[in-house]
C-alpha cells in the first residue's frame, strides 16, 4: 500500500498508521487504528455519526483526511471512558434511554462532551444548538437533551466535590 505514515495521539495514546492520502480519518480510525465507535452515516458531514474531536475541536471525521491527523490530538467516543468507568454522559444516555439503534449515539456523545467541556451549565437551547449537527432517526431528541442535562448536573456535582476536598 502506498501511503503516508501518520503519527498522532488518539485518546491520549501515541499512534502511528500508514494511510493513502485520499483516505478519510473515519476510515483510518476504523480500519487502521481499530476504533469502530465513530460510524459512517452519510459520508458527507450531514449526520454527525462520525463526530470526533481534533485538537479539541468537534469535527466530522468523514470530512477530514487521515493524513491531517498527523501531529494532532484525536479523541473518539472510545476515549470517553476512564479506567473502565463510563463517562457520566454515557451513563445518562443509558439511564434516560437516549439511544436505540446506536448509529448516531457515538457522535451525539462526542458532541455533547465537547459542549460540556466548554460549558458545564448549558441551557436547553445551548444543548440543542450544540447537537444540531447530529441526526437521529430513532429516539427523537428530547431524551438525548434530557440525558445531556442530567450529565451536566452530575459532572458539576463531581467537580464541586473534588474542589471541596482540596
Amino acid at each position: 500500500m502506498a501511503g503516508v505514515l501518520v503519527t498522532t495521539t488518539v485518546n491520549g495514546d501515541p499512534v502511528q498508521f500508514a494511510c493513502p492520502t485520499d483516505e478519510t480519518l473515519l476510515d483510518s480510525l476504523r480500519d487502521r487504528v481499530g476504533l469502530t465507535g465513530a460510524k459512517e452515516g452519510c459520508g458527507t458531514g450531514d449526520c454527525g455519526a462520525c463526530s470526533i474531536t481534533l485538537d479539541g475541536q468537534l469535527v466530522c471525521s468523514c470530512l477530514v483526511l487521515g493524513v491531517e491527523a498527523n501531529g494532532r490530538e484525536v479523541t473518539t467516543v472510545e476515549g470517553m471512558t476512564e479506567g473502565g468507568q463510563l463517562h457520566p454522559l454515557q451513563e445518562k444516555f443509558i439511564e434516560h434511554a437516549a439511544l436505540q439503534c446506536g448509529i448516531c449515539t457515538p457522535g451525539f456523545l462526542v458532541a455533547a462532551k465537547a459542549l460540556l467541556d466548554k460549558n458545564n451549565d448549558p441551557s436547553e437551547q445551548d444543548i440543542r444548538y450544540a447537537l444540531a449537527g447530529n441526526l437521529c432517526r430513532c429516539t427523537g431528541y428530547d431524551k438525548i437533551v434530557h440525558a445531556v442535562q442530567a450529565a451536566a448536573v452530575e459532572m458539576r456535582k463531581s467537580t464541586s466535590k473534588r474542589k471541596s476536598k482540596r
